[in-house]
């Protein structure tokens, strides 16, 4: 009896709380400023000079209820949100009918969240799963739900919903998708767009046509169980027939999402998500160069034509200032948003050796140094043992200089140096240089065997390509909210952490991978592209099995550019000719009109003409090669 008691107290305790709280609510909701729910459209982006690139989720276009055809109005209501116009913001039944469903699976199989709810979470809040979080979004939508009617919820609600792609609401994403108003949707195309907001990624017909349709027959089946449509107007659907028009952007081009992309990212990091930057006015100021970002997707997609699974990433940097101007993080943003140039790591092959030689160079190796060349089985410090091979399996057998080294990028003589500095040392320069990745002191190193984030590792090429300086890569340069109140400015710091006369000496050494001089056993790695380029740069290949690298640069310009299928299967050997054409075709592209763009010898730093291979003083024009060195650290050549 005491414990009937106790619960009629705790029941009604409960029912006077709620009905306390629930008044509270309604005469807070009535006493302050509307919310607003008509954000859509509210963030502008711009690129390095200032043009507006991207506006809102490709356009700003608010779309009234009453001219979004009715089709996709049912549609939407009959999939999301059946009780839409009875509820007051939660759907009781739904929640419990969820919950048991989730219990039963053992994981979340169905959701429970009525449009009101979701208008609340894409334009207000986070997408944590903490009970602040869940809390603030039950007490938001009671506030919604008294601030407006059904019919102006609903109208938000379609005007900001994302439908993948980049397209944020129905006007935006009608016109993407189908190439006609929304008022003019008919039946098969509103319940294609009513299917993609579960999962824009997943569902969206242009990226996955056949995960869109399932979704969209699912769609179907709820407007016939909820008579939306008749018997036999779900018989005579012809989903499979629709045709999708799939535009991507105004500038036309495929991949420029992977850039706004990154920027979403960058804006994270500083402390400003993505749900925040589309509830406010935004204008932000990005480093993107279009004439560099097209040039970068019209040589990818000229150099790949024809292949329909390898993937690409690729980032083209101001190495002075860290400014990244352009990106990709795959070779279509409409078949796969996944992005791989800061999501991603792989493994960087022999460009790893760039680092591996600037630390030489500063433990009192010169670039005439000798190893020798051929088949070599190493014993490591755990009593394990190491066999690297040639590319070919072509070795000199005799011993060459550090520069054809480079040139040929031999693997041998790469591991061999990597032990004679101890392995500790790759590790310390590849950091000193800025890449943030864990790596291992271990001798296979040297040959880029750990897998490494593009963006990060483009940080450490910046700081050869700057002459030593190390300094953060960034794409957002300023921000401003709507009365041009500027809320953030980039700081461009940079510090000296390489040796500049090192690094001179190593940008000499790279710039000889294209270089024809260098022919022996093997020629030197970037010697197809070299009757493409029309200027000195530093150039660094990389492959193993399942990953192809192109990195150079001057001091204008650095790009990097990696070729991969995504499930790491392995590549043709020969298709490292696609990086390596991409990277040239691209770099003589943005550079057409740069003058005078190789670094100043400095003045610590003197040149000696040998012998490209065995580093001996040489009459022979055809072998010889100049080489850098430390002043005192030099050959002496005797007359």
């Amino acid at each position: 009896m005491r414990i009937i008691k106790w619960l009629y107290k705790l029941f009604s305790f409960c029912v006077f709380t709620f009905i306390i709280g629930y008044i509270g609510i309604n005469i807070y909701a009535l006493i302050t400023p509307k919310l607003n729910i008509t954000n859509n459209g509210t963030y502008y982006l711009y690129d390095n000079k200032d043009n507006l690139v991207y506006q809102g989720s490709s356009t700003s276009k608010w779309v009234n209820l009453e001219d979004i055809s009715s089709n996709l109005t049912n549609a939407v209501i009959s999939i999301e949100d059946k009780k839409f116009y009875e509820h007051h913001g939660f759907d009781i039944l739904r929640i419990v009918k969820a919950m048991s469903n989730n219990i039963k699976n053992g994981h979340i199989v169905q959701g429970a969240s009525t449009i009101t709810q979701q208008l609340v979470k894409n334009l207000y809040l986070d997408f944590d799963t903490s009970w602040k979080r869940k809390i603030k979004e039950a007490f938001l939508t009671i506030i919604v739900e008294i601030q407006y009617d059904k019919d102006e919820i609903l109208e938000a609600y379609l005007n900001t919903i994302n439908y993948g792609n980049g397209n944020y609401g129905v006007s935006n994403a009608s016109m993407y998708y189908f190439n006609k108003d929304v008022k003019d949707l008919n039946i098969e195309e509103a319940i294609i767009l009513a299917g993609i907001p579960k999962s824009p990624n997943k569902f969206n017909p242009v990226s996955n046509k056949e995960e869109s349709l399932k979704r969209s027959r699912v769609v179907a089946a709820s407007l016939l169980n909820n008579k939306f449509i008749t018997k036999d107007e779900y018989d005579n659907l012809n989903l499979e027939e629709v045709p999708i028009y799939g535009k991507v952007n105004e500038q036309h081009l495929q991949m420029l999402m992977y850039y706004q992309d990154a920027v979403y990212h960058e804006l994270e990091s500083l402390g400003i998500s993505k749900s925040a930057l589309e509830k406010g006015m935004l204008k932000i100021y990005t480093n993107l160069d279009m004439d560099k970002q097209k040039a970068l997707e019209e040589k990818i997609l000229l150099n790949m034509e024809g292949e329909k699974e390898m993937q690409v990433s690729s980032i083209i940097v101001d190495p002075e200032t860290g400014k990244i101007e352009a990106l990709t993080g795959g070779i279509d943003y409409g078949i796969s948003e996944y992005n791989r140039a800061i999501s991603s790591k792989r493994q960087v092959g022999s460009t790893m050796k760039s680092f591996l030689y600037y630390a030489a160079l500063e433990n009192n190796l010169v670039s005439s140094s000798l190893f020798k060349s051929e088949f070599t089985i190493f014993n490591t410090s755990d009593k394990q043992t190491y066999a690297p091979i040639n590319y070919g399996n072509k070795y000199a057998n005799k011993d060459i200089t550090m520069a054809a080294a480079i040139a040929f990028s031999d693997n041998i003589y790469a591991v061999k140096t990597n032990l004679f500095l101890g392995s500790d040392e790759l590790v310390k320069t590849a950091k000193r240089a800025g890449i943030k990745e864990d790596l291992p002191s271990i001798p296979s190193l040297a040959l880029g065997t750990k897998e490494i984030n593009i963006i990060d590792y483009a940080t450490g090429y910046a700081t050869l390509a700057s002459g030593g300086y190390q300094k953060d890569l960034y794409f957002i340069r300023k921000i401003e909210d709507s009365n041009n109140n500027v809320i953030y400015i980039k700081d461009e710091q940079k510090k000296l952490v390489l040796n500049p006369n090192y690094v001179y000496i190593l940008n000499e050494l790279l710039s000889n991978t294209s270089n024809s001089i260098f022919k022996d056993y093997t020629v030197a790695t970037a010697s197809t592209i070299a009757s493409k380029l029309s200027r000195k740069y530093a150039i660094k290949t990389g492959t193993t099995a399942t990953d192809h690298w192109a990195v150079g640069y001057n001091k204008d310009d650095l790009m990097l550019v990696w070729i991969g299928y995504d499930d790491n299967r392995e590549l043709e050997k020969n298709y490292s000719y696609i990086t390596k054409n991409i990277w040239a075709d691209t770099m003589e592209t943005i550079q057409k009109d740069y003058t005078d763009n190789w670094y100043d010898t400095p003045k610590d730093v003197v040149g000696v003409i040998l012998d490209a291979i065995t580093g001996k003083p040489t009459n022979d024009a055809s072998k010889a090669s100049i080489f850098y060195y430390l002043k005192g650290s030099e050959p002496i050549i005797s007359n």
